[in-house]
């Protein structure tokens, strides 16, 4: 969401001056000088064989602003039903304010518990709501796979706002929103390269990149440019990579426009259109037996959704043609009725109603269908739907802010496993800890979700899904670490 699109979201944004980070940057002080904090604490990543684990450390200058110290990081972890004391299974001296720790090698269906340390100091949670994340034990269970092989990777994103300048700004004249620190590249860039090399990296061994809108932060030439020659760099536009567009996408009358085609019989220019996808073009991709279906959900004025008659007559037709075949649907803008009413934005932030029952009732005449992956919301959450299907409503964090990742989507035989994972880059570690802040510092809550929301399981039957070859095993062996990537 940018200024042009006020709302109740973006008015509780306006409300967060109270950002812990001062905002002319983030300074590193000595550790030496001042009392050091290891908190912010979070189980991020739970997958059947690991468990990914961020934290910072700061200390209070003397005029009370927190500012990040550099220190060491230690991590133990052990079962959680042992009574011997945590082994340490990471110990880096490295100094970092930013400290992030992947293990692997762990059991599925166990419970561990952990303790992450910093110069001594044991790192504890933030000040996270608990009406919103309750995950503040430190203890976690991990996941039992889904039975079979292994089939394909999918990487579940969106939100880059390339282009943007100002996170969570609605007036030039507020204070509101958290820039770029001096001297750093443009955060949005700078996010969206983290996550493309992300994905690439074996352990990730990403097989396709599904982008849910808002690619672009107002959809200007230069910006959808730009953003295309990135993303044609990392792989095939309509194979490797699936795109849609987001309400920032639309088209926009202006100057700044101009060079984009006219709308037929309107004002508005599509620069995005121009190098994606035309308005309200429904995408289909058939992957190995794996079909994906890209929906254009935006109106031409405003933040919330909808799909015109042409774009929904042409779903019902890709649906009723094969309705038993494995089908994933994307969209920018959130469908259910739950949604609506626990999103910041209220209920006219997500798709409308009349749309959305279309949607369910669709996809009950589709057996096939079984994930409808949204944006818009810049959190990550699993709501129901509004009507007994056995569709899973999944809505993914955002890119270019807290907490800064993708949904990792592994398909298997037996069903399908969905992991969150944020972009191990340093500068993007930076950057989110920054626009961790946002909202009173309620961006962590709101935005990262509950520990079930963003990890979890699902058993279905995906025998008809092709693997990609040569088949990729997920097991690993031994308990390794991975940080300050």
């Amino acid at each position: 969401m940018g200024h042009q699109e006020f709302s109740r979201r973006t008015m509780l944004t306006a409300l967060a001056a109270a950002a812990v980070f001062p905002a002319d940057g983030i300074a590193t002080v000595a550790s030496q000088s001042l009392s050091l904090t290891a908190r912010d604490l979070e189980l991020i990543s739970v997958t059947d064989t690991s468990v990914a684990v961020a934290w910072s450390t700061l200390a209070a200058d003397p005029f009370g602003l927190w500012r990040p110290v550099a220190a060491d990081t230690e991590l133990a972890l052990g079962p959680s039903d042992s009574a011997r004391p945590l082994p340490v299974v990471h110990a880096d001296a490295t100094p970092t304010a930013f400290h992030y720790v992947e293990v692997t090698g762990l059991e599925p269906g166990r419970r561990y518990r952990i303790e992450a340390r910093s110069c001594g100091e044991r790192a504890t949670a933030g000040l996270t709501p608990r009406f919103w994340n309750s995950d503040q034990r430190h203890e976690f269970t991990t996941l039992t796979p889904p039975p079979g092989r292994l089939l394909r990777t999918l990487a579940l994103a969106n939100d880059v706002h390339y282009g943007e300048e100002v996170s969570g700004e609605i007036l030039p004249v507020l204070p509101t929103g958290v820039r770029q620190e001096r001297g750093q590249p443009a955060y949005p860039a700078a996010m969206l390269d983290a996550l493309l090399t992300d994905v690439r990296e074996p352990d990730r061994a990403v097989d396709h990149l599904v982008l849910a809108g808002d690619l672009t932060s107002a959809g200007t030439p230069r910006e959808c440019r730009a953003i295309r020659a990135r993303l044609d760099a990392w792989g095939t536009l309509g194979r490797d990579v699936l795109v849609c567009r987001g309400n920032h996408d639309r088209p926009r009358i202006g100057p700044e426009w101009q060079a984009g085609p006219r709308l037929p019989g309107t004002a508005y220019h599509d620069c995005w259109g121009q190098r994606f996808l035309p308005r309200q073009r429904l995408s289909t991709y058939q992957l190995g037996g794996l079909r994906i279906v890209g929906l254009d959900t935006t109106n031409l004025e405003g933040a919330g959704g909808g799909i015109d008659d042409d774009q929904m007559s042409r779903l019902r037709a890709v649906l009723r043609d094969e309705p038993d075949r494995p089908t994933l649907v994307f969209g920018h803008h959130p469908v259910t009725r739950q949604s609506g009413l626990t999103n910041l934005g209220g209920p006219g932030f997500v798709l409308n109603r009349h749309d959305a029952a279309t949607l369910h009732k669709l996809y009950a005449r589709t057996p096939g269908v079984f994930l409808h992956h949204s944006g818009h919301t810049h959190r990550n959450r699993r709501t129901r739907p509004d009507t007994d299907i056995p569709v899973e409503f999944l809505e993914v964090a955002s890119v270019k802010e807290y907490p800064a990742g993708y949904s990792l989507l592994r398909l298997y035989e037996g069903g399908y496993m969905v992991t969150f994972r944020t972009s191990r880059a340093a500068a993007a570690r930076r950057w989110s800890a920054r626009t961790r802040t946002q909202m009173f510092g309620l961006q962590a809550g709101y935005s990262m979700g509950s520990l079930a929301d963003r990890n979890h399981v699902v058993l279905l039957d995906l025998t008809g899904v092709e693997p990609i070859a040569p088949p990729r095993s997920a097991a690993m062996a031994g308990m390794r670490t991975a940080a300050q990537r």
